[in-house]
């Protein structure tokens, strides 16, 4: 699967995103680009399960080294390698071992049922919580000292997405 060709961004206000990890999973896939294959790169504790369709913005770099991470909300998960076109409406602001690890959250564009939402204001502060727990939880038990800064709205996607953009040299 060579992602090269694959914008970023589509058209304004949105991102396409390729799906890594489907919701559910306690198996963690990354793409690797040496062979353009989603390659399983570990299985979490059993207790810890993605709570959403996890994947990275093609043709982006954060700073953490790897393409900008984002999560789309999905009624059922759909597989690894998928691509989505999704309307960003938030960040979770997190710092992994001393590294900025923004996550950009995302309603899909196919989904008639999510055409409504605009916002991280949108999403129930329960729903955005358990986003930030697992993530707490899931990198504590990897052993690894993280900081959630908590969420911020659809205002704070483009100059990160923009940011990550630039550093992949596009």
């Amino acid at each position: 699967m060579d992602l090269r060709s694959l914008p970023p961004s589509p058209s304004p206000g949105l991102l396409n995103l390729i799906v890594e990890i489907p919701a559910g999973s306690c198996n963690k896939y990354e793409f690797s680009e040496d062979v353009g294959v989603m390659a399983l790169d570990r299985v979490l504790h059993p207790s810890i399960r993605y709570p959403f369709d996890y994947g990275f913005v093609p043709n982006t770099l954060a700073e953490d080294g790897s393409p900008l991470d984002a999560m789309v909300i999905m009624a059922e998960p759909t597989f690894a390698g998928c691509l989505i076109k999704a309307r960003p409406i938030g960040v979770l602001d997190m710092n992994d071992t001393g590294h900025y690890d923004g996550k950009i959250l995302c309603v899909p564009v196919a989904d008639p049922r999510q055409s409504r939402i605009q916002s991280i204001q949108q999403i129930a502060p329960s729903q955005l919580e358990d986003v930030a727990e697992f993530f707490r939880t899931y990198k504590n038990m990897d052993g690894r000292v993280i900081s959630i800064g908590g969420w911020r709205d659809s205002d704070a996607v483009a100059p990160l997405l923009e940011a990550c953009v630039r550093a992949a040299g596009g």
